[in-house]
């Protein structure tokens, strides 16, 4: 059995002006599951795309009235856009290099082999399903926009992402609430070799203790009360594909010893059972604990931490990337206002200049919802900075100096005051880090000793616990 099986009921027009090859195509196909409709002339395949919905073509380039390569290239034209496999039984490598430039899927050199032909299917079908599904990712990233921006740290993630999703290992994603941790699993599962299997998840942290092991690893009929028939669990639903653990960290203590063990072993039992059951799952755990604390203190396995930490990921909040806000909000903004049924809208550089000082504790999250709340209650057609102000927590707008820390330019703020604010910040990190000792901080700067501290008097410093009466060198 072919795996065109699988595609469920996939519909197949063959065009061919041979009555003998139209059949025994037809009987086969049939005979694997798809639905068949046949056209005998290149005007009644025209005729016949237009009006229907087919999942894939098998057009042969020699045909009366208008010819194979005509007939891709009119449909490709019109909008045509299912995969096309061209067949002939006088196959060049001319026609078959002119039929991949009008946009064929493959090419059938006749007497066709039903092997060959029924594995051709199911890779050309298998192409639309990923196409499709990285559609529908690109769509969540869209309403999201937890991958969306074009800072640093979202390079870096999307770099990071790209090379997981060509692994087999675990990954552990970390994070603030908010950030887009389940988005970013999701891209790793997309990028995979699995993906042509829908990612199972569970929330680890919404599954009441007594049910976690049977969600994981389903339950036999009888097990416990309420089991009244066998179910599988996550990980055998996941045979073959990605299971995303969500909240990992909040995962009691008795289901860790039992997930590494799944991990390791690859194999798990469902609760009442007996019988070993072999899985193949890649795990992209996620969390916004601080796992690494929780495993010191015991209250999170170091060994299962060691197990899911092969690839590390960490999601940046959004006030590391606050210049990604304009972006964030541009994508977020429409797609709001045609979910709401509101006319559209648009934010003034104001309102765009108080995103930028609010420092987001709810991260993308946040930044969506609020979009949404001011579309919601605003009636102008334009977003200014008292709409959005009214909006944000009383007191929770940082000066200009707040941003400038944080590298971002904020408009209607002189260069200086944003270059000290960056400087000021740097001098204090490099204090504190150094315990208050100026000479090391200074050194660890690359600068001289009598130069730092003119800064720090310059930008009001002083270092933590000196006395009030105590004088810097000159």
């Amino acid at each position: 059995m072919y795996g065109a099986r699988s595609m469920a009921r996939a519909t197949v027009l063959v065009v061919d002006d041979e009555p003998n090859i139209l059949r025994t195509v037809r009987s086969a196909l049939r005979a694997e599951g798809y639905e068949v409709e046949t056209a005998d002339d290149g005007a009644a395949a025209l005729d016949r795309m237009a009006r229907g919905a087919y999942d894939v073509v098998l057009l042969d380039v020699q045909l009366p009235r208008v010819g194979g390569l005509e007939v891709l290239q009119r449909a490709r034209a019109a909008g045509f856009d299912a995969p096309v496999v061209m067949m002939s039984g006088h196959g060049t490598i001319e026609t078959a290099v002119q039929a991949t430039r009008l946009g064929a899927r493959d090419f059938l050199e006749k007497p066709l082999s039903t092997e060959k032909l029924l594995l051709t299917l199911e890779h050309a079908l298998e192409v639309t399903a990923l196409k499709g599904r990285v559609l529908a990712l690109e769509k969540a990233l869209g309403s999201t926009g937890a991958l969306l921006g074009d800072s640093a740290p979202m390079r870096e993630l999307r770099r990071l992402v790209a090379r997981a999703a060509s692994g087999v290992v675990p990954v552990l994603v970390t994070g603030e609430r908010g950030t887009g941790k389940e988005l970013v699993a999701r891209a790793i599962h997309e990028g995979s070799k699995r993906a042509k299997h829908e990612m199972e998840k569970l929330n680890c942290a919404a599954v009441p203790q007594e049910l976690i092991e049977s969600e994981l690893f389903g339950h036999e009929s009888g097990a416990f009360t309420g089991a009244v028939k066998m179910r599988k669990g996550r990980f055998e639903r996941a045979h073959g594909s990605t299971l995303f653990l969500d909240e990992v960290g909040d995962m009691p203590a008795a289901m860790q010893a039992k997930l590494l063990r799944v991990l390791q072993e690859g194999e798990v039992e469902r609760v009442g059972g007996a019988q070993t059951i072999k899985v193949d799952v890649r795990v992209v755990a996620a969390t916004n604990r601080d796992l690494v604390a929780d495993a010191a203190s015991g209250r999170f396995r170091a060994d299962l931490y060691d197990r899911l930490n092969v690839v590390p990921i960490r999601v940046p909040a959004l006030r590391e990337r606050r210049e990604d806000i304009p972006a964030l909000a541009a994508a977020f903004l429409p797609a709001s206002c045609e979910a709401n049924d509101r006319a559209p809208k648009q934010l003034t550089a104001g309102a765009l200049n108080l995103l930028l000082r609010y420092r987001f504790p709810g991260n993308v999250r946040e930044l969506k919802n609020l979009v949404d709340r001011l579309v919601i209650v605003t009636e102008r057609e334009t977003i200014d900075e008292d709409d959005v102000r009214e909006a944000l927590p009383p007191g929770s707008i940082e000066g200009a100096a707040g941003a400038a820390r944080d590298g971002v330019y904020t408009p209607g703020t002189p260069l200086k005051d944003m270059l000290d604010a960056a400087e000021r910040d740097l001098i204090l990190r490099a204090l504190e880090h150094h315990k208050g000792n100026a000479t090391h901080a200074a050194r660890d700067l690359a600068l001289e000793r009598s130069h730092f501290y003119k800064k720090m008097r310059s930008l009001g410093i002083r270092r933590p616990g000196a006395a009030d009466d105590e004088e810097e060198p000159a």
